[in-house]
């Protein structure tokens, strides 16, 4: 069995068990479980985790060149390491419109806008869920609830940063310091993905003010160089 074999036979019990592991996490951090309760959701969030452990190391055994392989699946990893981010893969039917067919660069922006806006939205979900088990506890905590821990991470991913709930342990400012990079990060491809998106707008219609790329001019000039191969011979031609 090759990686893509093994790859296409466990997706739907990955994404089953991504779902599994959201849930148990949820119900263990809202629900401020404890005693057997307690053990049984961490049991089931340990382990839907090594599902997606082993799933990592197995495929990573599986490739021909693992060292490419490594370098070209770090979303992969990272799905390892948070593996409720392999719910934004459900939102693929999204990224495709009945009836249309976008060119490269509308379907890439599209991808990301749509990926993007869900991985930002389980972001703020699964931070909210961390920073609140860490802080609920700390005897000067001040995000002592779920609502809370949401509004904490709604202004943090956007840099907002009003103050009013924060994190004093060292676990909830580090948790804080990932949520704050990655909404920058999100923020800058999702604000470049409109950009793209505005400037082909604007330049619809109007092809004849566009500067030809490299790619257009090397096809016309094969183009040219065709016709004049192609191009029969006078009987005057002084090269015969």
């Amino acid at each position: 069995m090759d990686e893509n074999t093994w790859h296409r036979h466990t997706q739907v019990l990955l994404m089953v068990a991504s779902f599994v592991y959201l849930v148990a996490y949820s119900w263990r951090v809202i629900g401020g479980l404890t005693g057997t309760a307690y053990v049984v959701a961490t049991l089931v969030i340990g382990a839907t985790w090594a599902v997606f452990v082993v799933d990592y190391l197995v495929r990573l055994s599986l490739a021909r060149n693992r060292s490419s392989w490594f370098r070209s699946h770090l979303g992969t990893l990272a799905i390892a390491v948070i593996p409720v981010f392999r719910l934004v893969l459900l939102l693929q039917a999204l990224t495709h419109l009945p009836g249309m067919r976008p060119s490269a660069g509308a379907k890439l922006r599209s991808q990301i806008m749509v990926y993007g806006a869900g991985a930002g939205i389980l972001l703020i979900y699964v931070s909210s869920l961390a920073v609140l088990e860490v802080e609920r506890q700390a005897p000067d905590g001040n995000i002592e609830n779920f609502f809370e821990a949401i509004w904490w991470a709604c202004v943090t991913i956007t840099t907002t940063g009003y103050g009013d709930f924060y994190p004093v342990t060292a676990p909830g400012r580090l948790i804080g310091v990932g949520v704050m990079f990655s909404g920058v990060a999100l923020a800058g491809i999702i604000t470049a993905a409109l950009a793209s998106w505005i400037l082909e707008r604007a330049s619809r219609n109007n092809d004849d003010a566009e500067p030809a790329t490299r790619s257009q001019m090397r096809q016309l000039m094969a183009k040219v160089d065709a016709l004049g191969g192609s191009r029969p011979r006078d009987a005057d031609d002084p090269r015969d």
